[in-house]
């Protein structure tokens, strides 16, 4: 049914702006309406938005008098009227011809709907004409051009074309075409007097119905003259749509040179695209149809027919008011009746413009006769004017399904051509039959507003690709054929506009999720390609046609049809119900290139960069200051060997360094070095690419350091550091986020440098990465070479051969990256990532330390001739520290301390003192970053390596004697230490708690046990009796003693507990051995005597517990033991009585029974010895080796050989004092006396019969033997010791 008379008015913009309606709420009174037209018992649907109205609103028209004579001229006629539009100021009236173009201008204006949402977009007049096909016998010629899903149709008037061509010379491969294949014969007809005077007649009745000028009586009072006037100037252009647009009411008044302003104001994230301007030259000349590339229609209206989306221009002029809110107006001859093809043309013109009724007035000779009211649903059925409206449909559907399926590319143009009387439709592609003619291959005048579509639709999409990543392969594929279409020298901007926008697609610094990527690779690849290899395949399936059951048949006619793309063999065809099917797919290879491989992406970005800067190269015609750089050839990276390199030059390089990191300001006022204008669109765009240039190579940078390729993260991180370079020698300003990624760049620098120093072995693989080259990268470099020197970042980027120099290279990147962020512009802005910076700071400070610290050690190793840190275990440095201590106690009983050596002053060189201050500082200043951020735990850490350094000074600080022998403990030794033992205090303090970070708490806690341990060693075997009593001696070796054994962990179960283990049985065994000397030594006060023999029991009992439950210290137990026995010796000698005598010597015969633990253990080992060397069929034995290599498998046999020197006769001695007592006794034995003393006898025999030559292994076994023996009958074994 019709729309009633109440609907209100359907052009009403408010305040008389453009205006656009979408969804369920309308601008206006009513600028939206909705109409459905029945034909017979079919329906068919129609429904029409308004997008865009450039008229006032409708007003009521003059209702002529009879008899008025339309050949006389109106006061008003050819006045410009809003209300009527371009109608109004040509005396073509309604019907004017289409303008060339005019669907690129609606195109232009109404970007968002291009691609996905409309299907096709043209002048209402080219969609009438496509629908009156089957009932026309006239010529039919259109350009069609396709965009992702939206056909683009306007008329291509080839005989206008070729009068151009006659004088321009152009398209004369297309007249050559045409004169062979299309009927000669066929001319233009010309226009009769009477068309004309037909076209008058209209043109001065539609004034009339506007101004009466009282021959016309108007039913309702319109709008005056300076109303309308008051309108027209009021109205604006500005509506809401993607892209500012040329076309407003001020430019359709007069025809200006034809133009089109790009405005490419695409802004995604903080990169502003493309220059804004960008002039394109004109096709057709200044006049009637030199519109140029603007919208030009009064009106344009999103139209959906059946399932058909359109968008029309129309310029038919709609009156309205009181009854009849929105009628059309048509002037007919009386004496001619309307035919089908008038009738389709105004059911149509109401349709789209969803006007519900039709006023037609009728003349005869050009004088009124009457008026008629028509409904438009009653149109179809008028008196010689019939036609069915299911038939249009069916024709709309076949003729889009045609032109869908065999418009296949998008950026060719197409030709729609019938022939006049002819009944074959024939579809050409003109791009094809243009590029066959190589000297005219950029001659089609439709090229480049095809490509500025094309750029202006991704553009769109850009500003939503963010939200949404499905539109990247559509954006890529219209970007690719954009490029595709235009000559890089002629138009350079849109190029390299393009091109940027290709690698702003890639977001490198954002991970690849999952999900996100599986989206974008519907019906794509991940496999590696070249960019090349992905447009040849596009270009492959987007030529296949479909063809549905013979619909479509290619010219059997070599003469007519080898050209055309697709027939249509009769138009009748095109009323039959889906005859023609479109089955083709859009765009089947636009699915976006997703790739896992963040290089195979950086590089797909640098390509597209590069393609960029070759544009804007290419564009700038200053080339006389430029350096003679060859692309093809190499620019050399190159290493250098700093050690050799002056102080001055590095420097130099370090200021440079600072300089070019920090913010830059102000625009820069001359051209650039390669010519470039500040503020021109060349200088805009470099700015962008070399930007994107710069993250590109930094992310490789990032990927090769993760996978331990240095040389080539060097390598990618020096290219990022010239682009940026280059990026400062353009830029007047360094906004915010620029340089916050040059910070990010820089502390990457500086990570790669100290990776470099920490890995020196791989040097020579490093540099063959380093001085690899792509001719891609060769290229850029060339280009940024033609806008600075690149040279500002070299000391940074360079790969050093020297690891001091690396390490220093790193520490002033870390320092220009926090110059950088503590700046004015960024300091607001970077608290995670100066955290990040302060953290790297602090580390490489500390590795600066560290290294200074390892050379002033190896310097102290040099002058002493051996290395002061030896790679045995720490079992095997403390044994040896404690076996000549044993040798002293046990076998010589000698006093604790050495006699006084004569004493010489170790020097201490000035390149060690330079060494520790340069440590220090770097020490004391990586605590203070660290600190700077509450980082505790690396500042126990610092702490933890300064105490380390303290005990590096102490041991430099070392007495020597006269014969190089080690001296007394010196007082700078004990200085040295005490300051370490209070930087690991300190470390401790930092930490709090071994639950903040147990591995760097268990770390600290090691070292300050170790560095009280050491200080109690030196005092103890060392001790200073020139400058101390021995009671003082005495009491620091406790104290420092039992605070070592305070930081000995042993109730934690970790990876030290062994070694804690093992100290604190060496802490009970050296305190046992100082209280066993002073035992011994002590004369006059018994009371103090009694407590140092009590002290020694309790510390030999402890050591000797401690060394039982360790499985790897059999020579440390069987010395502690033997120790034990002598310090029962020796309390033996002090009795006089034959029963305490016999009473201690009992007591130290268990004692020597419990050393049969530690020959077991010994035993055991020796057969794992032997055992190993019988599988290797050793030629030697066990006791050459043993003698040859000295120590294996852990087990110093040289040691136990000496052990068993000791304990043989000591054990020889107890048996025969025992004997001798028990047999001289005075009372008489008990029978347990007198097997006990058998046993004594008969070990003591066998003992004594004992080969001494026997093998080690045989002797230890008859050991173990008699020492069971023993035990059987002792007891002993209740005394701890464990049963094999």
């Amino acid at each position: 049914m019709s729309a009633s008379a109440g609907d209100g008015e359907p052009c009403t913009p408010l305040d008389n702006a453009k205006e656009e309606v979408s969804g369920p709420t309308c601008t206006g009174d009513n600028s939206k309406h909705e109409s459905s037209i029945c034909s017979g018992s079919s329906e068919i649907k129609s429904r029409a938005v308004v997008k865009y109205c450039a008229a006032p609103p409708p007003t009521s028209y003059a209702l002529l008098q009879e008899k008025t004579d339309l050949k006389l001229p109106p006061a008003n006629w050819l006045r410009e009227n809003p209300q009527l539009g371009s109608a109004g100021t040509t005396i073509l009236g309604s019907s004017s011809k289409s303008k060339p173009f005019s669907s690129f201008g609606m195109a232009y204006e109404f970007i968002d709907c291009i691609g996905d949402d409309v299907d096709v977009v043209s002048d209402s007049e080219n969609i009438k004409k496509l629908l009156k096909i089957p009932y026309s016998k006239s010529h039919l010629s259109m350009a069609v051009h396709r965009v992702g899903r939206t056909l683009l149709l306007d008329e291509l008037d080839i005989q206008e074309l070729f009068m151009r061509s006659s004088q321009t010379g152009d398209w004369t491969w297309l007249k050559e075409f045409y004169q062979r294949l299309i009927d000669q014969k066929w001319q233009r007809k010309k226009k009769s007097k009477e068309h004309w005077y037909q076209k008058a007649i209209l043109s001065k009745f539609l004034y009339y119905s506007i101004n009466g000028d009282g021959a016309a009586e108007p039913q309702s009072d319109g709008l005056n003259e300076g109303e309308e006037d008051s309108g027209a100037d009021e109205f604006s252009s500005s509506w809401p749509t993607a892209f500012t647009s040329t076309s407003n009411a001020e430019e359709s008044e007069a025809p200006k040179q034809e133009s089109v302003t790009v405005d490419s104001s695409f802004a995604l994230g903080q990169v502003t695209s493309v220059p804004k301007e960008q002039n394109l030259p004109t096709i057709f000349n200044e006049g009637e149809n030199g519109q140029g590339l603007r919208n030009d229609f009064v009106r344009n209206i999103m139209w959906t027919f059946e399932d058909i989306h359109m968008l029309v221009g129309s310029n038919m002029p709609i009156f309205g008011g009181g009854r009849y809110p929105a009628v059309s107006l048509r002037l007919r001859d009386n004496n001619k009746p309307i035919n089908i093809l008038t009738g389709i043309d105004y059911w149509l013109d109401n349709l789209m413009c969803n006007v519900p009724e039709l006023v037609m007035c009728f003349h005869v000779n050009g004088i009124v006769q009457k008026y008629e009211m028509i409904k438009t649903e009653d149109i179809p059925h008028l008196e010689n004017s019939t036609f069915s409206t299911r038939v249009v449909k069916d024709i709309a559907q076949n003729v889009l399904s045609f032109l869908k399926s065999n418009c296949t590319k998008e950026g060719h143009t197409y030709w729609l051509f019938k022939a006049s009387g002819s009944d074959i439709v024939k579809l050409y592609d003109l791009t094809t039959l243009c590029e066959e003619a190589e000297e005219e291959k950029y001659q089609n005048p439709f090229t480049l507003p095809v490509a500025v579509l094309l750029y202006k639709v991704a553009s769109n999409l850009m500003l939503n690709a963010r939200q949404n990543r499905k539109h990247y392969g559509t954006i890529r594929t219209l970007l690719l054929n954009c490029v595709k279409l235009l000559h890089q020298d002629r138009h350079p901007q849109i190029i390299a506009s393009a091109h940027y926008m290709l690698s702003e697609l890639f977001q490198l610094d954002e991970p690849l999720e999952e999900d996100g990527g599986e989206s974008l690779r519907a019906g794509g690849s991940e496999d590696s390609y070249s960019d090349e290899d992905r447009e040849e395949e596009e270009e492959e399936d987007l030529t296949e046609d479909s063809d549905d059951d013979g619909s479509y048949s290619n010219c059997s006619s070599p003469q007519d049809d080898s050209k055309a793309v697709a027939v249509i063999r009769s138009v009748g065809e095109l009323s039959v119900p889906e005859k023609y099917r479109s089955t083709h797919q859009i765009r089947p290879s636009c699915a976006f290139p997703v790739s896992q491989d963040k290089e195979e992406r950086c590089r797909l970005v640098l390509s597209y960069v590069l393609k960029g800067l070759k544009a804007v190269d290419g564009s700038i015609k200053k080339e006389s200051d430029l350096p003679a750089a060859d692309p093809n050839t190499p620019i050399p990276l190159k290493y250098e060997d700093r050690s050799a390199t002056g102080a001055c030059a590095t420097e130099k390089g370090i200021s440079l360094l600072l300089e070019r990191a920090g913010p830059l300001q102000g625009e820069p006022k001359h051209t650039t070095r390669s010519g470039m204008i500040p503020g021109s669109w060349q200088h805009h765009m470099k700015l962008k690419l070399f930007f994107k240039a710069s993250k590109a190579y930094y992310v490789l940078s990032d990927a090769a350091t993760n996978l331990l390729k240095y040389g080539r993260a060097l390598r990618y991180i020096k290219l990022s550091l010239q682009c940026y370079d280059a990026y400062c020698s353009v830029s007047g300003t360094l906004h915010p986020h620029v340089l916050l990624f040059h910070s990010q760049c820089l502390s990457l620098c500086g990570d790669i440098q100290l990776m470099l120093a920490q890995n020196a072995n791989n040097r020579a693989a490093y540099l063959e990465e380093y001085s690899y080259q792509t001719k891609e990268d060769q290229e850029i470099l060339h280009s940024l070479h033609r806008e600075s020197s690149c040279q500002a970042f070299s000391m940074a980027t360079d790969l050093a051969m020297d690891p001091e120099y690396q390490l220093f290279v790193s520490s002033k990147c870390y320092e220009a990256a926090y110059e950088l962020l503590v700046s004015e512009p960024l300091k607001d802005l970077t608290s995670d990532q100066l955290s990040q910076v302060l953290k790297r700071l602090g580390n490489i400070r500390n590795e600066m330390g560290v290294y200074y610290m390892n050379q002033a050690a190896a310097m102290q190793a040099e002058k002493e001739g051996k290395l002061h840190y030896s790679k045995c275990s720490l079992f095997k440095r403390v044994r040896r520290e404690l076996f000549f201590l044993f040798l002293f106690f046990v076998v010589y009983h000698q006093p604790f301390y050495s006699p006084v050596p004569l004493l010489v002053k170790k020097s201490v060189s000035a390149a060690e003192q330079e060494m520790w201050k340069k440590s220090f500082g770097f020490f004391e200043k990586g605590m203070k970053d660290f600190e700077a951020i509450g980082d505790s735990t690396n500042t126990a850490l610092l702490l933890c390596n300064t105490g380390r350094l303290m005990r590096i000074c102490a041991q430099a600080h070392c007495n020597l004697s006269g014969d190089e022998g080690r001296g007394e403990f010196s007082p700078e030794e004990a200085l040295y230490y005490n300051k370490a033992i209070d930087y690991y205090l300190q470390a401790m303090k930092a930490l709090a708690s071994r639950e903040k970070h147990s591995a760097v708490w268990d770390s600290v806690n090691w070292e300050l046990s170790t560095t009280y341990f050491t200080l109690a060693t030196l005092l103890q075997d060392y001790a200073p009796v020139s400058r101390k009593a021995q009671e003082q001696i005495e009491r620091e070796v406790t104290e420092a003693m039992m605070k070592s054994l305070k930081y000995c962990d042993l109730q934690t179960d970790s990876a030290r507990q062994p070694l804690y283990q093992y100290r604190a049985a060496t802490i009970h065994h050296r305190l046992a051995s100082m209280y066993h000397s002073c035992f011994r030594n002590q004369v006059g006060d018994e009371h103090l005597r009694k407590q140092h023999r009590s002290l020694a029991e309790l510390h030999y009992s402890k050591a000797v517990s401690l060394f039982l439950s360790l499985k790897d210290a059999p020579c440390e137990l069987l010395r502690t033991l033997l120790e034990r026995v002598a310090f029962a010796e020796f309390t033996m000698a002090g009795q006089n009585s034959s029963t305490a005598k016999l009473k201690s010597l009992t007591g130290a015969i268990e004692i020597m029974t419990e050393t049969r633990h530690a020959f077991q253990l010994i035993h055991k080992e020796l057969q794992e010895e032997q055992t190993e060397l019988n599988e290797t069929d050793s030629a030697e034995s066990a006791e050459s080796s043993d003698v040859a290599n000295g120590p294996m498998a852990g087990l110093n046999l040289q040691e136990v050989m000496k052990l068993i020197g000791v304990f043989e006769p000591s054990f020889s001695f107890l048996l025969l004092q025992v004997i001798k007592l028990m047999t001289t006794a005075k009372r008489k034995p008990s029978n347990k006396d007198d097997e006990l003393l058998k046993t004594y006898k008969n070990v003591y025999s066998k003992l004594l019969r004992a080969e001494k030559n026997a093998p080690l292994v045989s002797r230890v076994e008859l050991y173990v033997e008699l020492l069971q023996q023993l035990m059987q009958r002792t007891g002993s074994d209740d005394t701890g010791t464990r049963k094999p």
